[in-house]
C-alpha cells in the first residue's frame, strides 16, 4: 500500500508544507496534562488557557519555535525538610505544543487564578489580484 501525498494531486501545487504541518501536529502528542481550552475570542483572535495550578510564573516558559507555540512548566522541588503522610499533588513537568498557521502571532500571556491565558491573533489576509502578461515566444 502506497502513501497518498498531496503531491499526488497535480492541482495542489505548493501544499507540501501543509502536509508536513499535519504530520508534525500528529506527532505532537495527545497527553492529557495539563488540561487546556482553546476559544475563539473574535473573528481573528484566539485564547489558549492551560490549567497550571501550583506553578508560579517563573516555573513556566513560553516560546515560539518553528511555527510551534511551546509552553513548558517545571516546578521546583520544595519538599526538602517536609514530611508528607500522603502526597497526591504531583510536582511534574510538562510540555504542550500548538502548531501555528502562517500569520498567527502570539500576543500576551496572563496568569490568573492558576490559569495561564495565551492570546493569539491572526492577521487578515490581503486579497491580491495579479494579472500576468503573455508575451510572444
Amino acid at each position: 500500500m502506497s502513501k497518498l501525498t498531496l503531491g499526488s494531486y497535480p492541482h495542489m501545487l505548493g501544499f507540501e508544507q501543509l502536509e508536513r504541518l499535519l504530520e508534525r501536529s500528529a506527532k505532537s502528542g495527545n497527553e492529557g496534562y495539563p488540561p487546556y481550552n482553546i476559544e475563539q475570542t473574535s473573528d481573528h483572535s484566539y485564547r489558549i488557557t492551560l490549567a497550571v495550578a501550583g506553578f508560579a510564573e517563573e516555573d513556566l516558559s513560553i516560546t515560539v519555535e518553528d511555527r510551534q507555540l511551546v509552553i513548558r512548566g517545571r516546578q521546583r522541588d520544595d519538599s526538602e525538610g517536609r514530611v508528607f503522610l500522603h502526597r497526591g499533588i504531583a510536582a511534574r513537568q510538562f510540555q504542550r505544543m500548538f502548531v501555528l498557521a502562517d500569520g498567527v502571532e502570539v500576543g500576551e500571556a496572563v496568569m490568573e487564578n492558576g490559569l495561564l491565558h495565551v492570546d493569539l491573533t491572526r492577521a487578515r489576509p490581503e486579497t491580491v489580484v495579479q494579472t500576468i502578461n503573455i508575451r510572444k515566444g
